[in-house]
């Protein structure tokens, strides 16, 4: 299902759709992991990070992010205060702590990490390490997903030099950003994980790259939200609406500046 999900729905990720899948179906396959799954995916905003969060958690559980041990955090809403980060380390680890007691398969979304205080996202670190017990409870079965913004330019730097090297997007692999990514966000002052041990220490699995997404994707994801309200596609409307989008580098306007993030809008005024 998860394999599927991704098929159809998200367009433009051939990373995200290999690393996820893999990462994933082989941590609930392995019946002896050694620590919690560790995710921390990418991007731009609108290239779909919350989509394949979503996605990840409808997989895993029947009610998917509205279950009751899927627990998603917000770094503006949850943690506003520079000012509070010890209250909120404590109150972070109490929470991982009694819901991972009463559910081991617990999942755990951190969104805006570009916008959580330094050294905050550290206080969880022995719950990702590599422990078989803490205080009586085991957290290898849970998986930890952060969200971030941190280190897109880096992603786009790589997608741009395929570019104007005439390589298409499918010819980047993994191992062509993967590094630079985690160094870029490890030394971005604008992160969460500005100097993190989490990176320091390995202890995050994957650092999932979401590529910007170009005019072909943005039309895709026009098609796919007018077919799911039930609509029928008017092609010169698909058009305009992915015309409307505004892309960069100004020059070459090659992606979409904010990905799919807008189309929902835009479908509003088209079909009201």
């Amino acid at each position: 299902a998860l394999q599927e999900d991704l098929d159809k729905k998200l367009f433009g990720q051939h990373l995200v759709n290999k690393v996820i899948v893999k990462a994933v179906r082989g941590f609930l396959n392995n019946s002896n992991a050694k620590k919690p799954l560790t995710l921390s995916l990418h991007g731009w905003t609108g290239t779909g990070k919350n989509f394949v969060s979503k996605i990840v958690a409808e997989s895993i559980y029947k009610r998917g992010l509205q279950s009751k041990f899927v627990h998603q955090f917000v770094a503006t809403l949850h943690f506003p205060h520079a000012h509070s980060i010890s209250l909120y380390k404590d109150q972070l680890q109490s929470w991982i702590r009694g819901n991972v007691s009463i559910c081991p398969r617990s999942l755990f979304i951190f969104d805006e990490m570009d916008k959580m205080h330094a050294g905050l996202i550290d206080s969880i670190k022995p719950f990702l390490d590599y422990y078989e017990l803490l205080d009586g409870v085991s957290y290898r079965q849970a998986i930890f997903i952060f969200l971030s913004n941190a280190g897109a330019e880096k992603i786009t730097e790589v997608a741009l030099d395929f570019w104007r090297n005439g390589k298409t997007r499918e010819d980047i692999q993994l191992t062509d950003i993967q590094n630079a990514l985690s160094v870029s966000v490890f030394n971005n002052k604008n992160s969460g994980f500005w100097h993190s041990t989490l990176i320091d220490r390995n202890l995050i699995d994957y650092f999932v790259p979401f590529l910007p997404l170009e005019y072909k994707h943005v039309k895709m994801c026009v098609r796919v939200e007018i077919e799911s309200r039930g609509y029928a596609v008017d092609e010169d409307i698909l058009t305009r609406i992915a015309d409307e989008m505004t892309y960069f580098p100004r020059e070459e306007r090659i992606y979409s500046d904010k990905g799919c993030k807008t189309v929902d809008a835009k479908l509003d005024y088209y079909y009201d």
